[in-house]
């Protein structure tokens, strides 16, 4: 059961990391926008600290995307449904 936490929560991070780069946002802007450190930040997309539900809703705002897609989608899915939406706006 662990293992499949600690699975699940690489592939949020992941996810979180990817769009941040796809957005071609910086850890420093996440952080800023956050109220936190680059470092404290950092250690969010490393897995160091837990992530809280209401620091991932926060974000997913940042980051123009649902929470759920974050928690549910890998990663090339996500990017494609943020490239389709991206297009029609």
């Amino acid at each position: 059961m662990e293992n499949v936490l600690v699975f699940k929560t690489r592939e949020v991070v992941g996810n979180i990391r990817k769009i941040r780069a796809y957005r071609y946002y910086t850890q420093e802007y996440l952080a800023a926008k956050l109220k936190i450190s680059q470092n404290a930040y950092s250690k969010i997309e490393l897995g160091y600290s837990k992530l809280t539900i209401d620091r991932l809703f926060h974000i997913a705002m940042i980051l123009k995307v649902e929470a759920a897609n974050l928690l549910t989608l890998n990663q090339h899915d996500l990017i494609k449904i943020i490239a389709d939406d991206d297009e029609k706006t």
